[in-house]
This record gives structure tokens, C-alpha cells and sequence, in this order.
């Protein structure tokens, strides 16, 4: 059997999504599979349509169309959209002309042309694009051009959804709410949208087309030749199910017998793991089963019964035997009929699917990053980490070491279902492919990244020079101390991302956030002396919260910011998730006050966000929660009381106005104390290399007697003492002492 692994359009641009990395590295190990090929579509997609042949394409598609928009806003006293509407059409030959330079400023290519781009006269622009030049703090230069160039893409994608597809955005992911409260018809009608129809189809045409050898001569029965192609199409986020739907049922109207359409990735984990009988009869028209979770004992299974039975009779029979007889966390549709997941060797396939996925290295061979273009979306460090950047996307553990907070899917394996990696193999491997590759930026995207395991990739990076930079999210612990934070900066850390959700000390004890603000600023104070970008999750409308909460929560991240502890938060507003902690404890029956609402109108497809009663009552928060964010990520009215940011009446906050500085002033107090202590010794009776690891410069020893002096650079800063001074008080200054806990 042949593997085809598509990735449906996520636009995200900067890099590929990582299961089909994951995906093809484990179909490369199976016997029963002779070839493995891994596509993009998304980057795929982009090119079709930010192209000099796709804008010709568009413009003669809308035009018409964004002219008679331009005529209904003006009739409207919407002067400045009929504006823009008109000058995109004016100008289409221009924007025709520049996108290929556009896209190459943003792959960090033509450079001369940056000239011509960012001062020249005959170079299109949209209101983003004049709003960026106008906002400058400084006189344009050269060096704004792919900055410049981000917003013309955001211009364009501005144009594209006012005048030919709403559905259309650079940036698919906040769609969940959307897709969980449509039935399953609304949702494929998505799948025939105008970028589907008249942008992503082609992109199809020419994979199917370009991948023949792989799935075999048009026209042949599988039967025939024998060969069958499994088709993988990862479904990360809601924004990407349309085109998946898209992808899987374009290949089983072309491929027929020849394939079989598997779709599986997050969504399809979060979202459809209650699919019914009632509500999907027509997924069977889209693919042929869905894939949960790893996905890896399910796919072994498949791959064997398929090998076993290709001279058994045609697919459709085959097909339906497969369905009947069930495999590990695979739902199969046959005919139309709904096959519930089962597996004769349960505990076998659990066993075999944690191997593969504590020794599993992705493989992202075949992969041109270059064509990959990087956004220059925000002034802020942190927050362009996500889009400026080629990072190759991996995990150190899958799942949560803490799977308990109170608001995530702790029921679901891709969070409780915890396992960590052989880091110093995953380091070799991605090495390797970071040199290939030309691409030296890792993001981690586990669920919370363990701390063991990131000392131990951090020292595997300093032991081959520490050529890589890497990032990833993290769960605010103690145990990041000032000594680990240094010796994870000197290991290629950049930047972590951690949940504080609901910044007060009762708020993290209601979702079980396993930590306190001591130990949350804590572990900020070190990532910040260490050099590290620091970014923080937020919630609100927690089904508890009251609005002294809220106001007393963003209190106390205006504190983090005025002291300097965070570079970027996000606000994100609480969702009742059927997998949830909170909604298991309700169904146990320890919230009576909790109300969740079933909906009873429209047969659902995606079952897994809920409404409660009262929800509604925390969205007029929202604007002035992210107005005043985005002026403290900044560094903007970071002294302004919190309850001026509302144009409603609020609650004063109840915390005191200098509690962070005396949470730092505990920190503080904290790293002195353990700075102050004796450093370990071997049995030699000198300091222990395991964990005593010098990280500043070469000490240079200077005089004699008592003028001797020691001079050497850490962080950037000269550091002089007399050379009898005891070492452990070189700490903080380039000594940095490993705990215990460290091996």
C-alpha cells in the first residue's frame, strides 16, 4: 500500500504544520507500505492565489463584484470602503505586478527590490499598509520593507474577503465557536466556497495529477493492480475542516477504489469524537474514516488487513470487511453506515502506540522552507515569534505532565495521555535536519514542555555549540529558577509561553492550576534576568468568575507588565468543553450551579463546545481587556487604573497596587538565599561538574598577591573581583549550580 499525507490549507505561512512529519516518519517504518509522500497544500494554496497569475485570476473573478460593493457603501455613506473597493480594482495591475516581490521581500529574497517597494511611487497601497507608514516612529527605511510587505498581504486578504469569499482569512484558527454551532451540511457547503472552488480546486487537480505514479493509472480498479493508496488528511483546527472535506472528497471522486480517505488531527480528536449515527451519513461522501488520537496502532492495524486482503476481493468488499472488523481508535463509514471504533487487542495496540510515540523523530525531509514567507505582524518580540521564523514544529513529551486544570480537555489523550521522548535522539535527528535544512529554529509544541526534559535539550545544544534556538510553552513552576533559567538561555531558549488564565491566587486554586503567583512570578523574574521573551495565556468568562474577578485579574497583569515581567499576553475567552475537567465534575454532579445548555434546534455536527447559562455576560469585557493589553505589550499607559479602560461602571480592583513588586521582592529574596549556599561537591572534594557548569566567559586573571584580580563578561557585562573570592559567589554572574532534580 502507497501513503499520500496531505496537510489542508491552516494559513499559517511561516512554516508546515508538524503531523505530516510525524505521520510520514511512521509510515516509513511499516513493512507494509512501499512508498510515503508528504504535501503542503497550505503553502501550495498560497502561491496559487498571492501569485501574479492568481491576483489576474481574482480581480477577474471580483471586480465586478467589488465595484457594485463600492456603489451599495457609498449609496450608504460608507465613503471610505467604497474607497478602498474602487482602488483595489484601480489599481489591480499594480498589485498583479509587485505580489511575486511582495512574497520574495517576505522569504527574505530581493532585497534591491525593497527600495523601489517601500519608497517608489508606482507601488500599489492598502489602508494597512498607509496605517503602517503613518504609525512610524522613525524615518522609513529599507529595513521596513518586509514589515510593509506583511501588510500588503493583509490588504489583499482584506479585499478578498469584502469582495469574493468571506470565508477567506490569512489566519484560520478562530473558527471553533463557528463550526461547533453548525449543522454538518452548513459546514460542507464551505467546501464549495470561491477560494475552494476557484483556487484550492486546481491546487488538487495539479497533487492529483503530479502524484499519479503514487496512486496509480486513472481508470484502473484497485482491485486490478493492487495497489491502494491510504490518503491522510490532517485536520488540526476548525478553520481547516472545509478544506478537508474538500481534499478528502475531490480523491474519492477521482480516485474511487483506488483510495482510502482517512481524516484525523485535533479537530477531529476535539470535536468529532462523538460523531452519530444520525448526523453523518454524508461524512462517508468526504472519507472513509476518522483517525483519533496518535493514530498509530489504528493505521498498523489497517495497513496489515489491507496487505492480508488484496486479492480478497474488490475495495467496496474489502472495505466493508475492514469496517466490520474494527480497529484501534478508528471510526469507519462503509455504504453510508456509521462502524463504531473497536479493536480485538486493545491492550496490545495501547502498548504499541506509546512506543511509537516515545521514539517516534519526525521527518521533515522533502520540505523547501524557503518558500515559506515570514510575517512581520507585530512590533512586539514575543508575540512575532508564532509568524517570523521557519521554526520546525516538534514535541519533547506528548501530553501534559499536569492534565488537570479545570478548563482544558484533561479527558482526552492528546492532553492526559502523557509521554515523553528519547530527547537526546530527538536532538541528533533535528540537528541533522536543521542543517539540511538551513533552518535552525525549533518550536515545541507540547502542551506544557516538562523542565527535565528541557534541561536535558538544552545541554545536548550547549554540547554541540548550542547552534539551535528553540521555544515552546510551559507551565509557570517553581522549580524555574534563576540557575535553571540562565542555563536554559545558555542552551538556545528564546522565549516560553505559559498559562496564568485567571491572575489571582483564587482563581488559579478554582481551575486547578497546580501553581501560585509566587511561583508564576517567580519563574517570570528568572526567565526575564536570563535573557528569555515571556508570554502569558489569559481566560475570562470563567463560568465562576464575577466581575471583581476579572478586574482584580487584569489588575494584577497590569502589575506584570509595569514591572516588567511579560512581553505579550492573549485574552481568550472560556469555552465549556464537553472533555473538560469542569464539565466531568458537573456530570458527577459537584456543580449544580453550573448550566450547561444543550442545543435542541439544529442537529449539531461538532459537538464538543457548549453554551451555559450566563456566558453572554462576560463578552462586553472583551474590547477594553484587549485594547488595554495591546497598549501594555507596548509599553503604553502602563499606570492607568484598569477600571478606565471600561465605558461602563466596573469594580475597583482589590489588590493591592504594589503586590507583584512584593512577589518580586520574594523572588528575590528566594535566589539571594540559594545563591548565598555552598556549591556541590564530588567526592574529590571539588565542585561537581554535574551540576556546578560555568557559563560566563573566559576568566582572565590579572596581578599578583593581593592585587590579583578576575575579570570576565556574562549577559554582556564586565565582572571584576579579587581571585580569592569564593565561587559560589560568582552565581547570577555566569556560575550556574543544576538542582538535584536535574541527572
Amino acid at each position: 500500500m502507497n501513503v499520500l499525507i496531505l496537510q489542508p490549507p491552516v494559513m499559517q505561512l511561516n512554516t508546515v504544520y508538524p503531523s505530516g512529519a510525524y505521520l510520514a516518519s511512521f509510515f516509513r517504518t511499516q513493512p507494509a507500505v512501499k512508498t510515503v509522500h508528504w504535501r503542503d497544500l497550505n503553502i501550495e494554496l498560497f502561491y496559487e492565489l498571492f501569485s501574479r497569475t492568481g491576483l489576474e485570476r481574482l480581480f477577474s473573478l471580483c471586480a465586478d463584484n467589488a465595484l457594485l460593493l463600492a456603489d451599495k457603501a457609498e449609496k450608504n455613506g460608507d465613503d471610505a470602503t467604497a474607497f478602498n473597493l474602487r482602488r483595489y480594482v484601480s489599481e489591480r495591475a499594480l498589485w498583479c505586478g509587485w505580489i511575486d516581490t511582495i512574497t520574495a521581500l517576505l522569504r527574505g529574497e530581493e532585497r534591491e527590490s525593497a527600495h523601489r517597494f517601500v519608497f517608489g511611487a508606482h507601488v500599489p497601497r492598502g489602508s494597512r499598509m498607509e496605517r503602517y507608514l503613518a504609525e512610524l516612529q522613525h524615518d522609513v527605511t529599507t529595513d521596513d520593507a518586509r514589515a510593509l510587505a506583511s501588510n500588503a498581504l493583509a490588504d489583499l486578504a482584506d479585499f478578498i474577503t469584502a469582495a469574493f469569499d468571506s470565508n477567506f482569512a490569512l489566519v484560520r484558527y478562530a473558527e471553533s465557536l463557528t463550526v461547533s454551532e453548525a449543522g454538518f451540511a452548513e459546514i460542507a457547503a464551505g467546501a464549495d466556497s470561491p477560494v475552494m472552488r476557484h483556487f484550492y480546486l486546481p491546487v488538487l487537480t495539479r497533487v492529483l495529477t503530479e502524484e499519479q505514479a503514487l496512486l496509480g493509472a486513472s481508470g484502473d480498479a484497485a482491485g486490478a493492480c493492487g495497489e491502494r493508496t491510504l490518503v491522510c488528511v490532517s485536520v488540526p483546527f476548525a478553520g481547516t475542516f472545509t478544506a478537508a472535506l474538500a481534499t478528502g472528497r475531490f480523491f474519492k471522486e477521482q480516485c474511487g477504489d483506488r483510495v482510502f480517505v482517512s481524516l484525523g488531527g485535533g479537530f477531529i480528536n476535539t470535536e468529532l469524537r462523538d460523531c452519530t449515527r444520525e448526523n453523518t451519513p454524508l461524512l462517508a461522501n468526504f472519507c472513509d474514516a476518522l483517525s483519533y488520537d496518535r493514530g498509530y496502532a489504528g493505521y498498523r492495524q489497517l495497513l496489515e488487513f489491507f496487505a492480508e486482503s488484496v486479492a480478497a476481493g474488490s475495495f467496496s468488499e474489502v472495505q466493508a470487511g475492514a469496517a466490520a472488523r474494527g480497529f484501534y481508535k478508528l471510526r469507519l463509514f462503509s455504504a453510508g453506515a456509521l462502524y463504531d471504533e473497536k479493536c480485538v487487542d486493545e491492550q496490545e495496540a495501547q502498548s504499541y502506540e506509546r512506543m511509537v510515540t516515545s521514539t517516534l523523530i519526525p521527518d521533515f525531509s522533502g520540505i523547501d522552507f524557503s518558500r515559506y514567507p515570514r510575517l512581520v505582524d507585530d512590533t512586539n518580540p514575543m508575540h512575532r515569534l508564532w509568524s517570523d521564523g521557519a521554526w520546525i514544529k516538534v514535541y519533547m513529551a506528548h501530553g501534559c505532565y499536569w492534565h488537570q486544570c479545570a478548563f482544558c480537555d484533561v479527558t482526552l489523550d492528546y492532553v492526559c495521555g502523557y509521554c515523553p521522548t528519547d530527547v537526546r535522539r530527538l536532538y541528533e535527528s533535528l540537528l541533522s535536519q536543521c542543517e539540511q535544512a538551513g533552518v535552525y529554529g525549533i518550536h515545541f509544541v507540547d502542551e506544557a514542555m516538562p523542565p527535565a526534559l528541557m534541561v536535558q535539550f538544552a545541554r545536548e545544544n550547549i554540547a554541540h555549540g548550542s547552534p539551535l534556538s528553540w521555544w515552546g510553552n510551559i507551565r509557570f513552576e517553581k522549580l524555574f529558577t534563576r540557575d535553571i533559567a540562565d542555563y536554559l538561555a545558555a542552551g538556545g531558549l528564546v522565549g516560553v509561553s505559559g498559562g496564568l488564565e485567571i491572575a489571582t491566587g483564587s482563581g488559579l486554586d478554582e481551575i486547578h492550576k497546580g501553581i501560585d503567583l509566587t511561583s508564576v512570578v517567580g519563574a517570570c523574574c528568572a526567565f526575564k534576568e536570563a535573557g528569555i521573551l515571556v508570554h502569558a495565556y489569559m481566560i475570562y468568562g470563567y463560568w465562576k468568575e464575577t466581575p471583581q474577578d476579572l478586574v482584580n485579574s487584569m489588575e494584577t497583569l497590569r502589575q506584570f507588565y509595569a514591572n516588567g515581567l511579560l512581553d505579550s499576553s492573549f485574552w481568550h475567552k472560556f469555552v465549556l468543553t464537553r472533555h473538560s475537567r469542569v464539565y466531568k465534575e458537573w456530570k458527577e454532579g459537584k456543580f449544580p450551579e453550573l448550566k450547561p445548555i444543550e442545543a435542541k434546534d439544529v442537529p449539531l455536527f461538532a459537538k464538543n463546545g457548549l453554551h451555559f447559562a450566563g456566558e453572554h455576560k462576560s463578552e462586553r469585557f472583551g474590547p477594553a481587556l484587549d485594547y488595554s493589553l495591546d497598549r501594555w505589550m507596548h509599553g503604553e499607559d502602563l499606570n492607568r487604573p484598569v477600571y478606565k479602560w471600561f465605558d461602563f461602571a466596573v469594580p475597583r480592583p482589590s489588590v493591592a497596587p504594589d503586590f507583584i513588586e512584593k512577589q518580586i521582592a520574594v523572588y528575590e529574596r528566594a535566589r539571594d538565599k540559594a545563591f548565598a549556599e555552598p556549591l556541590p561537591l564530588a567526592q574529590d572534594g571539588r565542585p561537581d561538574a554535574r551540576h556546578v557548569v560555568w557559563l560566563g566567559g573566559e576568566r582572565l586573571q590579572s596581578g599578583s598577591g593581593k592585587n590579583a584580580r578576575v575579570r570576565w563578561t556574562y549577559m554582556g557585562e564586565l565582572h571584576e573581583v579579587h581571585a580569592g573570592v569564593e565561587e559560589r559567589t560568582f552565581r547570577g554572574r555566569g556560575l550556574c549550580v543544576l538542582p538535584a532534580w536535574v541527572k
